[in-house]
């Protein structure tokens, strides 16, 4: 897995009825754009992930062609 800044962090809910987490990446902590990665929630609120397989990144020009 390899984002960089701007990219977004989806955490996929676990449980049925539990809504995707969605977060910016703000900082690549690790090398070549490997986690950890410090990323930050709609709220504001930000944290350190080195995301798991329930993870995807989604690079920016997805994001650009998505809309």
């Amino acid at each position: 897995m390899r984002a960089t800044v701007g990219d977004r962090l989806v955490q996929h809910g676990r449980v049925v009825g539990q809504h995707d987490q969605v977060s910016e990446v703000v900082e690549v902590m690790g090398t070549e754009g490997n986690p950890p990665y410090r990323v930050r929630f709609p709220d504001g609120h930000e944290a350190v992930m080195s995301p798991g397989p329930d993870c995807e990144v989604r690079h920016r020009e997805q994001q650009t062609q998505a809309q």
